[in-house]
């Protein structure tokens, strides 16, 4: 019905060009609905219009629009017209800004039916007053002016206007910005009704995902621009391949109901245009794609994906993991045949009651614990020993008791600096430096008083912060926090989580983070992993099992945390 090739959009003004839209291609069948979704200021809009046909003289257009394989772009200047409305029409974002306010709802309406389909005044009246009721309005509303209806009722008139002519393909921008609840679920559950009915292609424009999961089988992401990412809607909602995808869908409440949002990090540095138009906010980014733009290709059936790294890299992934005890003539099997795999920028949590077998687990993930058979690779790589433990940009672990996992008699410089030390990493002067960083990071004074401090006159809470400073001194790609909140009162618990939660999304190392307290698990993860009697019993993403558990020993476990 739609197809879309190479699209480009160059707005210029004032000595400036803003590239709005970059060579964006997808097609669109007969009956199929598409989202488009992303940050405002990514083209999302600009797109629309362009296929409309609308845009401004000050915008240069590149790439081919084709409906029923006619390129629009190819048309006189008379000729477009022939399909805007009457096969291509688009519902646009604000009533007030769209409806003339000197003319009535009848006026607005008729003039798009008699100016495209040639038909008689008290036909196109008919016509009026059989789209309001189609749109769920009184045919009263007609003979209203546009500032006598409420913010719903306005969208219903521009859905209407837009339906006039029996469209095709309907293009819908942002149907749902400045509705109440009530209003937002009316106006999805009329498009969605509509559209079944009458068949026609659809594009939904928005940044809600509320809106695009309800009213769109397919989705494209878009960034400055371009499209990052692209296909079903319920495969991207479950598996993100992008991180951008990823940062958007946990900055969304409506699919984030239980932790707390934090949006991706504004970029650090200028964008380029040579490289990844997403490379200063990326997780994980590389030299590579500073300067190598990424181009849109499949990473599986129906899924494309824009980046240079084939999407979120796999950071860790273990198989077949095993390990028992022996005690007193007893076998206790801490780990039995266990997996997992996390990915860049991915925090999961490890969910079990106590002797479980959690720690072992991490103890063997980290390289700190031999298994007795298993694989475990990090970033491709087999995991020996402490071999990624002690090199920068790999594995560090936060052990559990803050008063034991460090000298007494260190100073604060010597605790936080000791893996410098041993590693022979960088000079005097910047080892200081390193550290002052670590311990801003984590909220701590950075002055010499504090740096001289002996570890022993800090309380529970700032000892915890020195040793996730101790840890991120050596700027850990995968970052293992082993009951870390447990041995604190509530006040210091809550705050050394947002912090280390408002760290991972800033600096974008991944986390594995071992509790038995799934309201943490709910507040923090992204992914679990349960795990009962060395066993992980279920996988998925949080939201997702807390939802809907699957095994009997996770229902237990959120009956007894009273969150089933």
């Amino acid at each position: 019905m739609l197809k879309v090739e190479n699209l480009s959009v160059t707005y210029s003004g004032d000595g400036q060009k803003t590239h709005a839209v970059r060579e964006v291609s997808f097609s669109l069948e007969q009956g199929q609905s598409m989202g488009i979704i992303g940050e405002s200021g990514s083209g999302k809009t600009t797109l629309g219009l362009a296929i409309m046909g609308i845009l401004s003289s000050t915008a240069k257009v590149t790439g081919t629009i084709e409906y029923n394989k006619i390129n629009l772009r190819e048309l006189s200047a008379s000729q477009p017209d022939m399909y805007r409305w009457k096969h291509i029409a688009m519902v646009f974002q604000n009533g007030l800004d769209i409806l003339n306010p000197l003319m009535t709802i009848n006026e607005q309406i008729k003039e798009c039916i008699i100016r495209h389909l040639k038909i008689k005044n008290h036909e196109a009246d008919s016509r009026v007053k059989e789209l309001l009721e189609q749109v769920g309005l009184d045919a009263s509303v007609a003979d209203n002016l546009p500032h006598q209806l409420s913010g719903g009722m306005r969208q219903r008139v521009l859905i209407a206007m837009a339906l006039a002519c029996d469209p095709k393909v309907l293009i819908v921008d942002e149907p749902t910005s400045s509705l109440d609840a009530i209003s937002k679920a009316e106006i999805i559950e009329l498009l969605s009704r509509l559209q079944h009915q009458k068949r026609f292609a659809m594009i939904v424009i928005s940044h809600d995902f509320s809106v695009i999961t309800r009213l769109a089988s397919k989705m494209c992401v878009m960034y400055r621009g371009c499209i990052l990412e692209e296909g079903l809607t319920r495969d991207i909602l479950e598996n993100p391949l992008h991180p951008y995808t990823r940062g958007l869908i946990n900055s969304s409440p409506s699919l984030n109901p239980y932790q707390d949002l934090w949006g991706i990090p504004r970029a650090g540095e200028a964008t380029t245009d040579e490289g990844c138009s997403f490379f200063p906010r990326c997780s994980q980014r590389s030299q590579i794609c500073k300067n190598q733009k990424p181009k849109l290709e499949y990473a599986s059936l129906e899924r494309k994906v824009a980046c240079n790294q084939g999407g979120i890299i796999t950071l860790l992934e273990a198989w077949g993991i095993n390990k028992t005890y022996s005690f007193k003539g007893n076998k206790i099997c801490a780990c039995k045949d266990c997996h997992m795999s996390i990915r860049a920028g991915e925090i999961i949590a490890l969910i079990g009651q106590s002797g479980s077998g959690k720690t072992t687990l991490a103890s063997i993930l980290s390289g700190y614990l031999e298994p007795e058979s298993g694989n475990i690779e990090f970033l491709g790589q087999t995991i020996k020993q402490h071999e990624f433990t002690s090199k920068p940009k790999g594995i560090q672990m936060v052990f559990q008791d803050p008063f034991s996992s460090i000298n007494d008699q260190f100073t604060v410089l010597q605790a936080v600096k000791e893996p410098l030390d041993i590693l022979k990493l960088y000079n005097t002067d910047e080892r200081t430096s390193r550290v002052k960083q670590a311990l801003i990071d984590v909220e701590l004074a950075s002055d010499d008083t504090f740096l001289n401090r002996r570890c022993f006159t800090l309380s529970g809470g700032q000892r915890q912060r020195v040793a996730i400073a101790r840890s991120l001194v050596l700027e850990p790609r995968l970052l293992i926090a082993d009951e870390i909140s447990s041995m604190l009162d509530p006040s210091t618990q809550a705050n050394i989580l947002r912090l280390l939660k408002g760290l991972q999304n800033t600096l974008g190392f991944a986390m594995i983070y071992i509790t038995h307290d799934l309201d943490i698990a709910r507040k923090i993860a992204d992914k679990l992993y349960i795990m009962h009697k060395g066993e992980i019993v279920e996988t998925g993403p949080a939201w997702k099992v807390f939802d809907n558990p699957k095994s009997e020993y996770t229902r237990k476990l959120m009956n007894k945390a009273g969150l089933a």
